[in-house]
């Protein structure tokens, strides 16, 4: 037995010696094989995960203020372009509106009232032509009369009365002729009172109908319509709340169409240019491959576009590396737009070429 334990113990020492030499080469080949796939696929493609899925969202909100009457959507509901999706109370846009249309008929009056004017004018002054007309033939006449008494006096045909009755007759007709010229003056002056009093009064009505089409075009804005096709995001307005025109009330987002915004680092961007192909990922979704084109690069770098940009020019400053936005179309978008979500983290992966 003692023999027996003696031959098994060598044996074994025997077979642990040779497992870690043939495993230990096959471990660092494994590792170095791992390690010369990662550098190698690092020095010929470029990638960041500081991208995210992007898409157009349209804010809805009302060009009036108003007490909301109606409201048509609840959270995250689909809906096209052209519904109505709230209304606002009107009436009291209604009441304008009629009082309006009623000042608008009493200025139509007033307009025909002023045209009678003008034309009650226009006839006086026919009459005033006429009646200086009737003068002049008149002064005439007695002109001719007093020229032949005056040469039959000096006959001594006619007596002395009966010249200075054409004497008189004539005077008389010369004082008939000057008051009609001069009522014919009067006249004048007022055509054009009457015309200003028509331009005026067209003017008024005019005003008018420009406060109608007004007050119709903000009671049109109380149906508020949906500006494009998409989903309600949270909506922040229920029946009953008075809302202030300008105030956003709740966003559409437009799920028609998606892409990606990726920002590279500044030293990255030398490799990308408009129509290269790129693989996106998505965290959401970690088996799906994506594929997608470079569609533009922002001509400024992400940090210009913050609220409170850095100024180099001030003494603290620190060489940070910048990052340059660039927009992604998704190929064959409509696959995937029933996954996608805006906002949804991504990563973009590109070579080198």
């Amino acid at each position: 037995m003692e023999n027996e334990v003696k031959e098994i113990k060598p044996i074994k020492a025997k077979k642990k010696f040779q497992i870690k030499f043939v495993l230990l080469p096959i471990l660092l080949g494994v590792g170095g094989y791992f390690a010369y796939t990662k550098i190698n696929y690092a020095m010929h493609h470029e990638s960041t995960d500081n991208a995210q899925v992007d898409t157009q969202i349209v804010p809805v909100l009302p060009r009036i203020s108003g007490y909301v009457k109606v409201l048509n959507i609840k959270d995250y509901d689909s809906i096209k372009a052209g519904e109505v999706v709230m209304e606002l109370d009107d009436a009291e846009l209604q009441s304008q509106l009629a009082e309006q249309i009623a000042d608008y008929n009493q200025a139509t009056v007033d307009i025909v009232n002023a045209k009678a004017s003008l034309n009650q004018t226009n006839t006086g002054l026919g009459v005033n032509r006429g009646n200086i007309d009737i003068s002049n033939t008149r002064k005439q006449k007695a002109l001719a009369d007093y020229t032949r008494d005056q040469k039959l006096y000096a006959a001594e045909a006619i007596t002395k009365k009966q010249l200075d009755d054409s004497k008189y007759n004539y005077e008389l007709a010369i004082q008939q002729t000057e008051n009609t010229t001069t009522e014919l003056t009067a006249a004048s002056s007022k055509t054009p009172v009457a015309e200003a009093n028509v331009q005026k009064a067209e003017s008024v009505l005019a005003v008018k109908l420009a406060k109608i089409e007004q007050t119709k075009l903000k009671i049109s804005y109380c149906k508020i319509i949906a500006p494009t096709t998409g989903k309600i995001g949270k909506k922040v307005v229920s029946i009953g709340q008075y809302v202030q025109a300008g105030t956003p009330m709740f966003s559409i987002v437009n799920d028609s169409t998606y892409w990606v915004i990726a920002n590279f680092k500044e030293n990255q961007i030398r490799t990308l240019y408009p129509g290269k192909l790129v693989a996106i990922g998505l965290d959401a979704y970690p088996k799906l491959k994506i594929t997608g084109t470079v569609e533009s690069l922002s001509d400024a770098t992400g940090a210009k576009f913050a609220l409170l940009p850095p100024d180099n020019s001030s003494g603290n400053f620190v060489k940070v590396t910048q990052r340059v936005p660039v927009k992604i179309a998704i190929k064959n978008i409509d696959q995937y737009k029933d996954i996608l979500r805006a906002g949804l983290s991504a990563s973009v992966v590109l070579e080198i070429e």
